[in-house]
């Protein structure tokens, strides 16, 4: 059977008393879990729900989201997975463009949720724990599974949209079984013993797939945070002996500039990842230092289900890479024109293989204009070594390009790292009349610390040729983050030049 709900099914199975998931002081077993969801494909079935039916599912980490999430594919339908903080135009879109016959929201956001359902003429139901314990009580179940062909959609991903509007990333139920499986087995070896901290959002790819998706097929148990706190995350870490620890590099940073926790506390983690954003080395020696658990970095997009490649914890960890391509999967570095360079070469990463989307909903064109050829464009600029590990230049978008010479911010913020009062950093491209593009940075500080712009500036003049270190650098309180955690340059605030 062909169906990404069969992962919970067969885990219940194998570990039916284990905790599946945790927030605070509720938890269920797999048995639970699986009961849940059986009720919830059944009283989706009866609410008119047919197979192939986009439903969107907008609520925070909490069990009801893997509830409803294993329960809208056990009635064959598929998930559309929504932000909870999005207002009432962007839930209008997805659920507009995805065409969603029904919105499961958080009764928090019951006002936004109902406009934007109302909007897009999509019923809506508001889920409260206690009301939807009630309802599925008095479901009955589903016992079986919808059967899905390998190419049916399962979950559309919508990316983040950093040009125009979001487009919905489909991802087959073929497609999220060998990602979440190959990820599971040869990266994290996740078991039943595990316990994973949910600190990702599970709207988002990330936290969907590699963290509740793999700790589901394990048997592990996922212990939640339905908004991340760093303090909090080091607490439930100590308290519920997390031995798995995924997050973006901010969420790292967030931790190791809180003050809390050392080793001690974080002694039960045998392995940290991180994704979404290339991860400063500075960063990552402070934070292993600092608790002595060894990250290891990958990559991926909404597109690619979304694990591509990884540092293998088998294999010689490389520092400042993303790894190798992972098993079943391909990658490379092209140029413009779509032809392989060769290792040491600065390219656009391209991607096939196993986990590759089927396509962008209802945008033909653009599906073709981004996997041409078979591989998928994915957007970053970056390198390839002799022995296959990649390293991420930067956003082919985010470039730079002054008076005719590519400069790549994330060297730039590479070294604002490593300035002893910088937090986090990022460089950013500002329009200039002689230049075109000037080099500019807005800086965040450790709490405590002081440097001002000019020392910022001179420290990155002195580690760097002329031309890329930044002549505009201006201090934040903080930096404007997706809803993964990752820095939205898009978003920063350029003040006027003095």
């Amino acid at each position: 059977m062909t169906n990404l709900a069969t992962t919970l099914v067969n885990t219940t199975g194998s570990y039916p008393d284990r905790t599946a998931v945790r927030l605070d002081d509720r938890a269920l077993r797999y048995r639970d879990l699986d009961d849940l969801s059986a009720r919830a494909a059944a009283w989706l079935l009866r609410r008119g729900i047919t197979a192939g039916d986009r439903v969107g599912l907008m609520t925070p980490n909490t069990p009801e989201f893997l509830t409803l999430y294993y329960g809208i594919l056990r009635a064959g339908a598929v998930v559309v997975p929504m932000n909870p903080q999005f207002k009432s135009r962007e839930v209008d879109y997805h659920l507009s463009d995805s065409g969603a016959s029904l919105a499961l929201a958080w009764h928090a956001v019951a006002d936004q949720a109902a406009k934007g359902a109302a909007s897009a003429g999509t019923d809506l139901v508001l889920i409260e724990p206690s009301d939807l314990a009630g309802t599925l009580a008095d479901a009955g179940q589903e016992p079986a599974v919808a059967d899905r062909a390998l190419c049916d959609t399962a979950v559309i991903l919508y990316t983040s949209g950093t040009t125009g509007q979001p487009k919905g990333a489909e991802l087959t139920h073929a497609n999220l079984l060998a990602n979440v499986e190959v990820t599971r087995t040869t990266l994290l070896n996740l078991g039943p013993r595990d316990v994973v901290l949910g600190a990702l959002p599970l709207f988002h790819s990330f936290g969907q797939t590699v963290a509740m998706g793999c700790a589901v097929a394990a048997g592990a148990c996922l212990t939640l945070l339905p908004r991340f706190d760093p303090v909090r995350a080091l607490e439930l870490i100590k308290r519920d002996q997390v031995s798995v620890l995924m997050g973006v590099p901010t969420m790292y940073a967030a931790i190791l500039h809180s003050g809390g926790g050392g080793a001690a506390d974080a002694a039960s983690l045998r392995l940290c990842v991180s994704g979404g954003a290339a991860m400063p080395a500075e960063l990552m020696r402070a934070f292993e230092k600092r608790f002595g658990c060894m990250i290891l970095e990958g990559y991926g997009l909404s597109e690619t289900s979304p694990v591509a490649s990884f540092n293998h914890p088998d294999r010689e960890r490389k520092p400042g890479t993303i790894g190798q391509a992972i098993a079943g999967v391909e990658m490379r570095v092209q140029n413009d024109d779509g032809e392989p360079l060769p290792p040491g070469e600065v390219g656009e990463i391209a991607i096939r293989g196993h986990n590759l989307m089927k396509g962008y909903w209802g945008r033909p064109e653009e599906t073709a204009e981004a996997m041409a050829g078979g591989w998928f464009r994915s957007g970053d600029l970056g390198r390839m070594d002799p022995q296959g590990y990649f390293s991420i230049v930067d956003r082919k978008k985010d470039m730079i390009i002054r008076g005719g010479l590519n400069i790549y911010p994330r060297e730039v913020e590479e070294v604002l790292y490593e300035h002893p009062a910088v937090a986090e950093a990022a460089v950013i491209g500002v329009p200039d009349q002689m230049l075109g593009e000037e080099v500019a940075a807005a800086v965040v500080l450790k709490p405590g610390a002081s440097a001002d712009p000019g020392e910022l500036r001179e420290h990155v003049k002195c580690q760097l040729a002329a031309y890329k270190y930044p002549r505009r650098v201006w201090i934040v309180d903080e930096l404007p983050h997706g809803g993964s955690g990752k820095i939205l340059k898009r978003a920063i605030e350029v003040p006027p030049p003095r």
